[in-house]
Formats: structure tokens, sequence, C-alpha cells
């Protein structure tokens, strides 16, 4: 006949004991977690996470729901207990930051993380360096309020780089001059890789006011042949307006805002030596 598992009672311990010296590549913490989805113990939500979604078996690809979490397994007394701060075995803090709401741990509270209720999820950076976006639907810095275009549900969307959900991401974001987000280590590589376009609406990420500058420099002393001597028309793709211009091989300057971020939507006129059938 099954027996329910004892559990050992162990010598209480400091909440402090073992602080820092226990958890995985994304906390700090003295506790795992039992995934209910699959009854599986995990160090964190995200190990699950990496674990499900690399499955060769596409039908086992699945997320971990981090409000669902209602079991943890201590670390430093290996107890099965239900979600709380303190262990009720050996009394140590499995988190030196924690959240009931969220189900989460975390022993580094240089971290500064807080519970934001409009989010619904915890956030980290301070409650007082941040403020919530009511229309787009996410905590951004102080600097930012009344300082961004908003964008309905903007970070409640995939980063437009590397494809990762970006309103739970443990990765740093960046909101554009166009309102649209992306992850912060991601427009660095794009911008290093002389890509300076939003990858969504087109606008420039930067202030491209002395590329400009160098731009009219190069094309005033770079002259075309006659025979490439016509215009063209153009839309900007950042102030959103058509104009005629002189085509060059270097680029086309928007005549209402100097931008040399344009696309070429038609010729007017014809080269020279076109001819018609």
């Amino acid at each position: 006949m099954a027996t329910d598992p004892v559990t050992v009672p162990v010598p209480r311990r400091s909440k402090d004991y073992g602080k820092l010296e226990y958890g995985c590549d994304h906390y700090r913490r003295r506790c795992k977690i039992r995934a209910p989805c699959c009854d599986k113990i995990f160090p964190c939500r995200h190990c699950h996470n990496e674990a499900a979604n690399s499955s060769s078996n596409p039908k086992d690809h699945h997320e971990l729901v981090r409000q669902d979490v209602n079991q943890v397994i201590c670390l430093v007394c290996d107890t099965e207990q239900e979600v709380a701060q303190v262990c009720s075995n050996c009394g140590v803090n499995m988190g030196e930051y924690f959240c009931g709401i969220c189900k989460f741990y975390d022993d580094d509270i240089t971290k500064k993380q807080f519970h934001c209720h409009d989010c619904g999820i915890c956030r980290v950076g301070g409650r007082d360096k941040f403020f919530h976006c009511q229309r787009c639907g996410s905590c951004y810095m102080i600097e930012l309020r009344n300082n961004h275009i908003c964008v309905e549900d903007s970070m409640k969307t995939f980063c437009p780089i590397c494809y990762e959900y970006l309103f739970d991401s443990i990765e740093g974001t960046r909101i554009l001059k166009c309102g649209h987000t992306i992850h912060f280590h991601c427009l660095t590589e794009m911008t290093t890789k002389n890509q300076y376009r939003c990858p969504i609406c087109l606008k420039a990420v930067l202030d491209m006011t002395s590329f400009w500058r160098e731009m009219d420099m190069e094309i005033q002393v770079t002259t075309m042949p006659e025979e490439y001597q016509f215009e063209v028309s153009i839309l900007c793709n950042d102030c959103n307006t058509t104009s005629n211009t002189q085509f060059h091989i270097l680029g086309h300057k928007c005549k209402q805002c100097n931008s040399y971020n344009t696309r070429r939507i038609a010729t007017r006129g014809r080269p020279n030596n076109t001819q018609t059938s």
C-alpha cells in the first residue's frame, strides 16, 4: 500500500542561508518549480520554455504560464511545498525577492524588481524609475512620459529582429522614435551593420542629420552622366511625403525634411537614350 512521502526535518536555517549560491543562468534563487503543464521540475520558467521548445517533436512545444505554478522545491532541504517565500521545512527565504502573483523568486535584489499590476507581471529597474503607459500597454522609463509616440500594445508583439516576445522578455528593450519597440542588443547589432531604419515602418531610428549632410557633399561632387539626368518621384520613409528630385545613384533627397531615407516610386520623363516601340 503506497504511503505519502515523509519530509525529513532539518535544522532551521537563517533566512539568508545560501543566498546567491543557488539558481540557474537566468536567476539566483533557492528553489525550483514544478511545471503544472507537464509535471516536470525546472530551475525557472525560462529553463522550462527552452527545454520544451527545443524538443524535436513540435507537439511538445509549449510555454509555462508563470501564474499557474503552485508547487516549488527548496534547494536547501529538497522539500516540495506550496508556493511561499519562506521554506516551510528549513526556514530559508527561497527568494530574497518574492512575488506571490507571478510565483517569482530572485535572490539578486540589485535588479530592483517590482510588480506592475497594470502589466500583470514583475519588472526590474525600480518602481520609481518607471511609469505604465496605458495605451502602449507596458512600463517605460520615466524619461519617456509625454515624450514618446504611443503605439497601441506596442510591447505585446515580437522583436522584429530576433522574434522573441517582447512583453515578458528578460532582455532590455528600446522604444524607437516611431513608437515601435525592439531589443536593445538587437538595435545595437543592427546599427553596427549600418542598418538605421525601423524594421517595421522604415523610419530612421537615429538622428541622421550629420549623415545627410555628408550625402549632400558626396552628391554635389559626383556628377551623373547626361543620360542619367532625369527626375524621379520619391516617397520619404521619415515624413511620408512624396516629391520629385533629380536621379542620383547615391540617393534621393526628400525636399520636405531633407532625409535620404526615401524610396523611388516613379520616373518622371525618360533617360535621353531610352527608345519606345
